[in-house]
């Protein structure tokens, strides 16, 4: 089976990516395809290179990351939610005139076309969080 996941919280202030995460990782071992996160609203803050968790903690951000180069996965960021909360990559920092990107490694940011896309590409498409 081909699965998409919508991703709405934040890391560290819900539970919605832990479990997303988790669901992927026993999908992807269960032989299944994950065909693409999205990362939406507060959920785009999974994407941030800075973040920096306390070592004995998880790192959210490094779980996928990691996951998605192990697996193939498109990581995809909404836009206008990372814009909104100044999360960008290098094409969007540069373009709107700021000194630095801070998306990390398999992240890309784009537009809802790509949640569309996954929505009619994959048998079923899972959201995680409100």
């Amino acid at each position: 089976m081909k699965f998409g996941i919508l991703i709405n919280e934040g890391p560290f202030t819900h539970q919605a990516a832990d479990s997303a995460y988790q669901f992927a990782k026993a999908a992807i071992a269960g032989g299944h395809e994950i065909f693409r996160v999205f990362f939406y609203h507060d959920g785009v803050n999974n994407a941030s290179d800075y973040s920096v968790p306390p070592q004995d903690d998880r790192n959210v951000t490094d779980n996928w990351v990691k996951l998605a180069e192990a697996n193939k996965i498109d990581m995809v960021v909404c836009i206008a939610a990372a814009q909104r909360r100044g999360l960008l990559d290098a094409n969007e920092a540069q373009r709107q005139g700021k000194r630095g990107d801070n998306i990390a490694p398999v992240f890309r940011i784009s537009g809802l076309g790509q949640l569309v896309e996954a929505g009619i590409e994959c048998d079923r498409l899972l959201t995680f969080g409100d």
